[in-house]
C-alpha cells in the first residue's frame, strides 16, 4: 500500500540556539515549572502518566527508540490539558483579593474540560466557549463538569474573540494557554502546568538523552513550555526540537519563516482541532523561535490510519493507545520524515550503516482524548485488510533502509 504519511511543509530554523538561557529565564522561570510539579504531584489523584516504548512504530521508522507520553489517564479527563487550566484555576483561588471566581475559556475541548474540572474543585463558576466545529460530545464532557457551554460560529480564533468580549462584559477571569499583550500571568500559569510532563518524562528516561523531541504546536503553549525543562535539564545537550502542526493552521511554520508572529488566516478546518490554531501565543513564541530546530507541516490524510495503527500495534508487543486526532500528529510527523532521505538528513537522523550511530529516541508527546472516543469507534476501526497492509508496509520500510539507504534513523511530534 501507499503509505499515507507526508509533510506538506518544513522549515529549518536557523535563529535556534542552545544557548538560550537568557531567553527562557526572562519569559518563564525553571521555579514557576519546578512548583507546579511539586503541587500538582500532591492531589489526590495524581499518579504519572507512563512513557510508551512505541516498538512497532520504532522499527517501521528505522530508529533505535520511540517514547510516546501517554496522557490518556490523566486525572480522568484524557488529556494533557488537565495539567494546565486546573493548575491555574488552583492558583487564582489563592488570591482572596479577587472575591468570587467567575472563570470562562475558548476551546476545542480538552482545555475546556481542564477549565471546568479546575473550577467545580474550587466551586468556582465556569463559562466555556466553544466553535461550530467542536463535537456535541466534548460540549456535554465540558457540561457535565458543570460549566455553562456557549457555541459561536467560525472557529476557534473566533470563540477566542466572543470569550473576551464576555468577559469584559461581564468581569470574568479569562483562563487561557494564549497570551498576549496585557495578558501573560495565567498563561504562565498554565504553561507551568505543562511542564509536568517533561519532569515525569526526564525521571521515566532515567538518564538517557534523547536525540530528537516532537512537540504539537498549536498555539505553541504546550510546546514552549515542555521547552524550557528540557533546555534547564539538557543545557547544551538540548536535543533537536522539532514542531509539528496541520497544514491548515500552520501559524509556527508561517512565524519562523518570517522570523516574527504571523497570523494565519484558517480557510479549512483541520480533523485535529486542538491544533487549529491561526496565532502563536505572544509567551511562548520567543521559546519556539530560539528552541525549535524545524516545523513540519502535516496533512489529515494520516491521520485515521495512525489512530488506528496507534490502536492496534503492529507486533503485539506494546501496549494499545485509544486517542484522538492530535494524538496522531507527531508520529505522522516521524514516518513523513522517514520518507524523505534529504529531510531526514537536514534533520540530523541519517547515519552511515557502519557508524553503529543510529538515532538514540523520539520522545512525542501525544494529547488524548477520551471525549472524541466515540467517533473513534465509528470512524476509525481497524479493518484485517488495513492491518495486513500496515504490517506489509513496515517489512517494506525496513528493507528500503538496509538495502537502499542501509540506515536511515528517524529520531525524535
Amino acid at each position: 500500500m501507499t503509505a499515507p504519511y507526508s509533510h506538506t511543509n518544513h522549515f529549518h530554523n536557523t535563529e535556534q540556539s542552545n544557548d538560550i538561557g537568557a531567553t527562557v529565564d526572562a519569559l518563564f522561570s525553571i521555579d514557576d515549572c519546578a512548583t507546579a510539579y511539586s503541587t500538582i504531584r500532591q492531589w489526590p489523584a495524581y499518579q504519572a502518566t507512563p512513557l510508551i516504548s512505541m516498538t512497532d512504530i520504532a522499527a517501521a521508522a528505522g530508529v533505535n527508540t520511540v517514547y510516546y507520553k501517554d496522557e490518556s489517564s490523566r486525572f480522568g479527563l484524557g488529556s494533557f490539558k488537565a495539567l494546565g487550566g486546573s493548575y491555574a484555576i488552583e492558583c487564582l483561588s489563592q488570591d482572596s483579593s479577587r472575591g468570587d471566581l467567575v472563570v470562562c475559556t475558548a476551546t476545542d475541548g480538552n482545555h475546556g474540560r481542564a477549565v471546568a474540572w479546575g473550577a467545580s474543585l474550587c466551586g468556582a463558576e465556569c463559562h466555556v466557549f466553544i466553535h461550530a466545529n467542536v463535537s456535541e460530545a466534548r460540549a456535554q464532557a465540558i457540561a457535565l463538569l458543570g460549566a455553562v457551554i456557549h457555541r459561536v460560529e467560525g472557529n476557534y480564533d473566533d470563540s477566542i474573540a466572543a470569550c473576551n468580549e464576555q468577559a469584559a462584559l461581564h468581569g470574568w477571569q479569562i483562563v487561557s494557554d494564549t497570551s498576549w499583550e496585557g495578558y501573560r500571568d495565567i498563561p504562565k500559569m498554565i504553561m507551568a502546568g505543562y511542564s509536568v510532563m517533561t519532569f515525569e518524562m526526564m525521571d521515566q528516561l532515567d538518564g538517557e538523552i534523547p536525540s530528537h523531541v516532537i512537540l504539537q504546536a498549536g498555539c505553541g503553549a504546550m510546546a514552549g513550555a515542555l521547552t524550557d525543562p528540557v533546555w534547564h535539564h539538557w543545557g547544551a545537550r538540548l536535543p533537536t526540537i522539532i514542531m509539528v502542526e496541520s497544514d491548515r493552521s500552520d501559524c509556527v511554520y508561517q512565524s519562523l519563516k518570517r522570523d516574527e508572529i504571523h497570523l494565519v488566516n484558517i480557510v479549512e478546518e483541520t480533523v485535529m482541532a486542538g491544533l487549529s490554531c491561526g496565532e502563536v501565543s505572544l509567551l511562548a513564541w520567543p521559546l519556539i523561535q530560539k528552541g525549535a530546530s524545524h516545523v513540519v507541516t502535516i496533512p489529515d490524510a494520516g491521520v485515521g490510519p495512525m489512530v488506528r495503527w496507534l490502536a492496534n500495534p503492529s507486533d503485539g508487543e506494546r501496549p494499545s493507545v485509544i486517542g484522538g486526532e492530535c494524538s496522531a500528529s507527531g508520529l505522522i510527523a516521524l514516518l513523513a520524515i522517514q520518507h524523505d532521505p534529504a529531510l531526514a538528513h537536514d534533520m540530523g537522523i541519517v547515519s552511515d550503516a557502519g557508524s553503529g550511530d543510529r538515532t538514540r529516541a523520539i520522545p512525542t508527546l501525544s494529547c488524548m482524548t477520551t471525549s472524541s472516543q466515540a467517533r473513534y469507534e465509528r470512524g476509525y476501526e481497524l479493518t484485517p485488510a488495513e492491518r495486513s497492509d500496515q504490517l506489509g508496509m513496515i517489512v517494506l520500510h525496513l528493507m528500503y533502509d538496509r538495502d537502499e539507504f542501509r540506515c536511515i534513523l528517524p529520531t525524535r511530534r
